[in-house]
Formats: structure tokens, sequence, C-alpha cells
């Protein structure tokens, strides 16, 4: 066979399905071209006689695909006036060093029982947030996650740091540290470098009074040293606003709310029992203790009812 005539074939061979026209129509191809070689036709190369005659391979349509739809999350809505958000209260994260020190033993939860509360916190679907959060779902109408928690630690004992930190950035966990200017560098609690690294690893930094006295006691100037002093120290060693406080040893009364106003805060938390908040009570927010040598069922109970959510595209 003639190489044009090969090409005819080769053609028609890569055309997956039309074997059968080829059969029909190669003879009648061949001798289109066997003509034009024999000067009987204008312009019947083999390229150009295949490429005049092909044929559209036949269309075959599939079905559209079903529209995956959005993912979805469930989330706390804004408009509630008021929320269940358990803010649990923490001390230290340690071995209490002296078994005879009761008081130390209250306020300290041993690490494997922090770890086992973080552990079951994640495991069943609760979303630690700071406190800056809870004020957004107020002030600007922003939700929050499904059973939303906030971990808040006071006095800023450097045990937070080395212990409590690491096991919190293992869950992926934020949190608020409590911080007392003036206990910083010395033995037992954080050092100014650290209060740094955790505030920029997302640890909320906020105040406790510039030397943990009980405010309801101060005088006028105190006030001022105390509160305001506390805010504008640990400002000047983050370097953005700090807005959150803490009262020590839960001492508050309406002079002292007052100087919280006064000086720029945006909420204080006590050490009044319960987990429902208000925009109008954020500055006597309630927490939940957690105390040394509780059970795991113990704190569970400590959590109370998760807020109601609804599912919202993502």
């Amino acid at each position: 066979m003639p190489e044009w005539g090969k090409a005819v074939r080769e053609w028609f061979a890569e055309r997956p399905g039309m074997t059968a026209l080829a059969a029909l129509l190669a003879p009648v191809l061949i001798g289109v071209v066997g003509l034009g070689l024999a000067g009987l036709l204008p312009d019947v190369s083999p390229a150009s006689t295949l490429s005049h005659f092909s044929l559209p391979i036949p269309f075959i349509s599939t079905p559209a695909p079903t529209p995956t739809p959005p993912p979805e999350r469930e989330v706390v809505p804004p408009g509630r006036t008021q929320i269940s958000v358990p803010i649990l209260e923490y001390h230290y994260i340690r071995i209490n060093p002296d078994p005879r020190d009761r008081l130390g033993f209250n306020l300290s939860v041993t690490p494997s029982d922090f770890k086992a509360q973080m552990d079951w916190l994640q495991a069943n679907g609760y979303h630690p947030v700071d406190l800056s959060n809870l004020r957004a779902y107020f002030q600007e109408q922003k939700p929050l996650p499904a059973r939303p928690v906030v971990l808040t630690f006071d006095d800023g004992y450097t045990d937070f740091y080395t212990t409590a930190f690491p096991i919190l950035q293992a869950h992926g966990f934020t949190a608020v540290s409590y911080v007392v200017p003036g206990f910083l560098d010395h033995p037992r609690y954080m050092t100014s470098a650290q209060v740094v690294e955790i505030d920029r690893a997302g640890i909320e930094v906020a105040a406790h009074t510039m030397t943990h006295v009980d405010l309801t006691k101060a005088s006028p100037a105190q006030l001022v040293l105390e509160v305001q002093g506390s805010k504008n120290a640990l400002e000047r060693l983050v370097g953005h606003p700090v807005l959150d406080f803490c009262y020590p040893s839960g001492m508050f009364n309406a002079t002292v709310i007052a100087s919280l106003r006064q000086f720029g805060f945006q909420s204080a938390t006590t050490e009044l029992p319960g987990t429902e908040h208000t925009w109008d009570s954020r500055l006597t927010w309630t927490r939940v203790r957690v105390s040394g040598g509780e059970a795991l069922s113990q704190f569970i109970a400590l959590l109370g009812t998760p807020e109601k959510t609804v599912k919202v595209a993502t």
C-alpha cells in the first residue's frame, strides 16, 4: 500500500470508536487521494485531504456533579443578653511542696490533673477563649465558638510559664494570665521576658494590681498606684492596651469598681461563683474556682450546662 494510504488508515486507528466508519470511508478517501496524485483533482495531498474529511468524535454527556454543601460549624450566636461561659480560676499548676500547707494545697492543681482536664475539654468540644472574645460577643456582636470556656491563672507564678503554658500550647488553647507587675522577676514568679513571650504566643496578659493588696482598704492614692499603675506597667511591657483586671482575693466595692472605669479597664473578674455573664456585669464577672485534689468528675460538674449553639456555614 502506498504511504498516503497508510496515513489514512493510521488516522482512523488513532480515533477509537470509528473502526466501522473506517472500513466504509477508507477506500473512498484512498481513491480521492489517488486521483489527486494523478493530477485529476487540485490540492488533495494526504494531509489536506484527511483534514478536509475529518469527522468530530461524538460527544458523550455526563451528569453534572451534585454540589457539595458548604461546611458548617456550631457557634453561640450573638444577640443574647446573658450567656453561660465558665471562667475557670487557677493559681498554681504544681505538686504542693508542703503537705502541711492546706491553703497551698487548695490552690495547687497537679500537672497530671491539669493535663487530664485540658484533655477532657478538648475531647468534648470545648473551646477556650480569652476575655477580649467574651467582650466582643456583647460589644461587637461577634459569635463565640461552641462550648466556650475562659481559663484564668492568678498572680503570675513561674509554674504558669514552665508547666501550664506548654500544656496549653500542646492543646492549641489560649488563656488569661493575671500578672502582678510588682512581683515580676522575683522568686516563684515569672520574669518580664517570660510575660512578653506568653503574650506574643497568644496568652492574654491582664492586670492584678501592682502588689496584690486588698483594694477595699486602699486610699485614693493607693488605688491610683495599684489600678492605674498596674495597667501602665503591663502596657509598657507588652506594648499594647491591657483592658482586663482581676480583684486580688476577690475584694471589691463601688469605689474600686469606679476606679477601674476611670482608668480604662473594660472587664474584671471576682471570686463570686457562677457561669452566667452579661455586659452590664462586666466589671464583676463571676468565676469557677478549680481547687487542688478534685476528681475529674468534679471538674466536669463545675462547668455547668453548655450554652446552646446554632450551625452556621464556615
